[in-house]
């Protein structure tokens, strides 16, 4: 006779413990939202702070590719999603040029 397989999750009497997401998992569901919504593609994450129940990205993109690059015309959106990282809102904050620094 077979032995019942279980979830490991419920070995130990832990079955009502509910799952916990990191927060990388967080993430990478915010941002995998945020690029279908806007279809543009994160080139990088720049923060990342708790908010409340969720937390909330900063987050850089390429809003307009100009050749040479350096000239590519920048964003950043704070992202602001729930505790399993899906998206509550989102906006632009501001824009600038790739080989711009910001000032000390």
């Amino acid at each position: 006779m077979a032995t019942p397989r279980h979830d490991p999750q419920e070995i130990g009497g832990n079955e009502s413990k509910p799952r916990v997401a990191t927060l990388a998992q967080i993430a990478r569901t915010a941002l995998r939202e945020f690029a279908e919504f806007t279809g543009l593609d994160p080139m990088a994450m720049t923060g990342a702070r708790p908010d409340g129940d969720g937390w909330s990205f900063l987050v850089d993109v390429t809003e307009l590719e100009r050749i040479p690059a350096t000239s590519s015309v920048m964003a950043t959106y704070r992202v602001d999603a729930d505790s399993e990282g899906h998206i509550t809102s989102y906006e632009r904050l501001r824009r600038f040029s790739r080989n711009a620094t910001d000032a000390s």
